[in-house]
């Protein structure tokens, strides 16, 4: 079985405490999820397992947010998730090489509108390994759409963060009727 890696929205301005919308900044750094993404990272290189960066972004412009949309509507007047701009760079803790493989979401799921399929299935991937902010949005969102495209879903929990413990907490109760869960202390096992 061909798996991939992918490790989504860790960007400043979502996981840094400085970010335009740093909604689980605070959750990240008390519980070391970069720390644990980037040991999923380093597992992920070892085993030679295909990994992909997701990030959240808008032109400069924001001609492309939706503006009625309540998550992103108001991206343009705080100037957030601009992808010219230091907000949607990954945060200077993760360990993204710059040959690794980024892929650019306009939406809260990773698959929608993205080349992020098609490179799963140029790479004969079957199983996927998720990690990620927030797990309540993008990771729940791209669990679903993964299960339902016929991938054997993984989600490394201790490598997800949401706005609180219990948001996290709630999203993997209820992920984990179509995903394994893992800490990235075991992914060794795998």
């Amino acid at each position: 079985m061909e798996s991939a890696l992918i490790v989504i929205d860790f960007i400043n301005d979502i996981v840094h405490p400085q970010g335009k919308i740093p909604s689980c900044a605070d959750q990240v750094n008390q519980n070391k999820v970069i720390e644990n993404a980037n040991q999923a990272i380093a597992w992920a290189r070892q085993k030679g397992h295909l990994l992909i960066f997701v990030k959240v972004g808008f032109q400069s412009s924001y001609q492309d947010v939706p503006v009625w949309s309540p998550m992103f509507g108001k991206a343009g007047e705080i100037g957030a998730l601009d992808l010219s701009g230091w907000g949607t760079a990954f945060h200077d803790a993760l360990d993204v090489q710059p040959s690794d493989l980024v892929v650019v979401k306009p939406r809260v799921n990773p698959f929608h509108n993205t080349s992020l399929d098609s490179i799963l299935r140029a790479n004969r991937i079957s199983s996927v390994y998720l990690c990620g902010v927030s797990t309540s949005w993008a990771i729940q969102s791209a669990t679903r759409d993964a299960h339902d495209r016929d991938y054997k879903v993984n989600i490394i929990c201790d490598a997800c963060a949401a706005h609180s413990a219990e948001e996290h907490q709630t999203s993997l109760n209820m992920l984990e009727r179509i995903a394994s869960l893992w800490q990235s202390g075991t992914l060794e096992d795998t």
